[in-house]
């Protein structure tokens, strides 16, 4: 049961459906809902239909049968494993099955006892026999039961009949024949006879109601003392028991008592919710190839499972993509509207623009005028006053506001008053304003002087700083 997260039992009676929800847990199915339905109403989706989490979360869907499509035989054989068990039954399985065995499905379920030994008039063997159930179904009805079920919305994965739950109760402490009345009907019943601490025959009791009920009872319930006489299953006097819900156990009580003149002793069947929980630890804990459901519709609905998975699929990502491009249309058509409002705005105002950009070079141009002037009046102003007097400066040149070039003549005994530190070139080179340099001091050009006779030409140019910071 480790592999199953929750079961569901579905019982079709005449009236209604009915579906019981258990959920796996302590090793067991705790009952977790109950519902019923209309005849022809389709089943809660969500409690049936498998969906993704059906892949880490399975779910077992099982059917019970209708009890009147159910034959039920058993058999002793020799005590042995599962598989040895069904291929002794699938060996006789002509014998008594009611249709010819391609016209069936069928199944086993062995019944715990207490071990027997056989016994062939007075001598013993050790082999020891077990008692098997021979679950057999009309492949036909298996198939309309189907039909229906899936018209309901119901994909089943076992069918099951409750009878074997009834049937597996603990063996008996006494002999005796358990009639349970009302399984194939209102006038039917199934009779267990249980010897020895296992069950040794089953037997189907169908009443007439047009008919005398206990003269017909008693008639079937000869024929069937004087088999087992003749089988020797019938080892003893049974002791009678009735279990029948309130409805028929009146009725079957009176006929038991006329027709058997001896004491019935009366019990309430399982009730169908714990039915339920048998069957589904039953179905739970079987063999996944041993079940009444044709493997050809096992594999079909496996198949259409994971066809429904690959289409949901499909379709939910389809719906996501599709959530995907009205998104990108609606971010792009919401984008492209401001886009054309912002268009617009720019339109509007490109003409203020262009003149506040005219406006603006206008102002740098007239701002770099004034720069210039006052660049130009600050170096004049410098030179006045480190010139010495006795010095003839020839040419003042300021180059765009950046550079500062001047020149001059001077006897041989004048070039220290230019050269020397501290003098002119020096002077001027390291003038300051407001406490800046006024030139800068890495691009500088050396002093240059050529002497010709007695008169030397001496030139030089300086950087202004300012100028160079503007420019980065």
């Amino acid at each position: 049961m480790a592999r199953w997260t929750s079961c569901n039992i579905l019982q079709v009676a005449p009236d209604a459906n009915r579906l019981w929800q258990f959920d796996a847990k302590g090793g067991g199915f705790v009952l977790n809902r109950e519902q019923k339905t209309g005849i022809d109403a389709a089943l809660p989706p969500r409690a049936v239909a498998k969906s993704w989490s059906s892949l880490w979360q399975p779910k077992l869907n099982v059917a019970w049968l209708p009890p009147e499509e159910v034959f039920l035989r058993v058999i002793e054989l020799p005590k042995s494993n599962f598989e040895e068990t069904r291929s002794m039954v699938e060996l006789q399985l002509e014998k008594f099955s009611p249709l010819p065995t391609a016209q069936i499905v069928w199944t086993i379920h062995i019944l715990p006892g207490a071990p027997r030994n056989k016994e062939a008039g007075a001598e013993t063997t050790s082999g020891e026999l077990q008692s098997v159930v021979v679950v057999i179904v009309s492949r036909t009805a298996v198939e309309d039961f189907l039909g229906k079920l899936e018209g309901r919305g119901f994909f089943a994965d076992r069918l099951e009949t409750p009878l074997l739950d009834q049937l597996e109760m603990s063996p008996p402490a006494e002999d005796g024949a358990w009639i349970y009345a009302g399984t194939h009907g209102k006038d039917s019943a199934l009779i267990a006879w249980w010897f020895g601490g296992a069950l040794r025959h089953l037997s189907l009791i169908v009443l007439s109601p047009d008919s005398d009920c206990a003269k017909t009872l008693k008639e079937q319930l000869s024929q069937i003392y004087w088999a087992g006489e003749v089988e020797g299953w019938l080892t003893g006097k049974p002791v009678w028991h009735l279990v029948a819900d309130p409805v028929n156990a009146a009725d079957w009580e009176t006929w038991l008592r006329a027709v058997l003149n001896e004491p019935i002793k009366v019990t309430h069947p399982l009730p169908p919710a714990e039915l339920a929980a048998r069957t589904a630890v039953r179905a739970a804990t079987a063999a996944p190839g041993l079940a009444l459901m044709p493997q050809e519709f096992f594999t079909l609905y496996r198949q259409q499972f994971v066809d429904r998975l690959w289409l949901r699929g499909l379709i939910a990502t389809g719906i996501i993509y599709a959530i995907g491009v009205v998104i990108y249309f609606a971010a792009t058509d919401v984008l492209g509207r401001k886009t054309h409002a912002v268009l617009g705005q720019v339109a509007q105002i490109s003409g203020d623009y262009t003149n506040a950009l005219q406006l603006q070079a206008r102002y740098e141009v007239l701002k770099q005028r004034q720069q210039l002037e006052y660049a130009g009046l600050d170096c004049w102003k410098i030179v006045a006053e480190q010139l010495p007097p006795d010095l003839n400066l020839q040419r003042f040149s300021f180059d765009n506001g950046e550079k500062l070039s001047l020149s001059g003549v001077c006897t041989p005994d004048q070039i220290g008053l230019i050269s020397d530190p501290g003098k002119f070139y020096d002077a001027v080179r390291k003038a300051k304003l407001d406490g800046q340099d006024m030139f800068d001091p890495i691009v500088v050009e050396p002093l240059i002087w050529n002497q010709s006779g007695n008169i030397i030409s001496w030139r030089f140019t300086l950087q202004l700083k300012h100028s160079e910071e503007e420019t980065q």
